[in-house]
């Protein structure tokens, strides 16, 4: 296995950690999709996460592309 692999799988698990902790309330019901609060301002850590979730979606992208080409 290459280093792309290893990037590639420590990056799924990463991203798909990070989107299952975006939830937009505070019950179960809220991170499946059942409220219909709009917020549209992202503050504090919840930005944090926001922008962690891209970094990291961006280096599976990459990994990726690397990976075939490699």
């Amino acid at each position: 296995m290459t280093i792309f692999n290893y990037l590639t799988i420590g990056s799924v698990v990463l991203l798909t950690v990070l989107i299952l902790v975006q939830t937009r309330g505070a019950s179960l019901g809220a991170g499946l999709g059942g409220t219909a609060e709009v917020n549209t301002t992202r503050r504090g850590t919840d930005k944090t996460i926001y922008q962690l979730t891209i970094i990291t979606a961006l280096v599976f992208t990459l990994s990726l592309l690397f990976g075939i080409i490699a």
